[in-house]
């Protein structure tokens, strides 16, 4: 089955989109009434659209990813998106978020998609939970910290497979520029290429 079009997935991921679209609402709100820290740690979406999340599922199922790492998972709308290809692929995603309550609702948002047996969710700072992970990797996807997009890809690039793909959203992102110089260097083992909001780089 084209497993986006799983009944419970599907339904998890209309709910969600519909949660984000206050998005911008919550956010002008906590920009004048609450500190940086608890604007960072907050209960934002910070979700991809549906054509991102799209785009996102058939660039891991047409690199045939059967095992793909997710960098800020937040309230798990793009990891949906990556754990119906990893299924499809026969595969696993691993993913990450820093948020304790974040990380509470993915885990159930994750179990009534019925995707528990596809995703391993690993709570707090990525740069320690990543490090220890082992076998070769497909497909990336960062959507964490921008300012965390090359130490986090730092980790996992011995760990990478010639051909693995990895995306970053939101490149535009000031803190994201160390990275975009970094895959986009001659000698950086990456063909990138840029497309709107997200960098795509091919592992060669």
């Amino acid at each position: 089955m084209y497993s986006l079009q799983d009944e419970k997935i599907a339904a998890a991921l209309a709910r969600l989109h519909c949660e984000a679209e206050a998005d911008p609402e919550r956010w002008a709100h906590d920009k004048t009434t609450m500190s940086n820290d608890l604007v960072r740690m907050g209960d934002l979406y910070l979700g991809i659209t549906e054509a991102e999340g799209k785009l996102l599922y058939l660039l891991a199922r047409c690199c045939q990813a059967r095992r793909i790492v997710e960098f800020g998972a937040s309230y798990g709308i793009s990891t949906l998106y990556l754990a119906a290809a990893a299924r499809a692929n026969h595969g696993r995603l691993i993913t990450t978020e820093v948020h304790p309550k974040k990380c509470a609702a993915i885990q159930a948002t994750i179990h009534g998609a019925g995707l528990t047996d596809v995703v391993e969710l690993l709570a707090g700072d990525a740069r320690e939970t990543l490090s220890g992970i082992d076998g070769a990797i497909d497909f990336v996807f960062l959507d964490g910290w921008k300012g965390l997009y090359l130490p986090v890809l730092n980790i996992l690039k011995p760990k990478l497979r010639h051909g693995a793909l990895v995306v970053a959203d939101n490149i535009t992102h000031s803190a994201a520029r160390d990275y975009c110089a970094a895959v986009r260097a001659h000698d950086s083992g990456f063909v990138s290429v840029t497309l709107d909001q997200q960098e795509l780089s091919y592992y060669i």
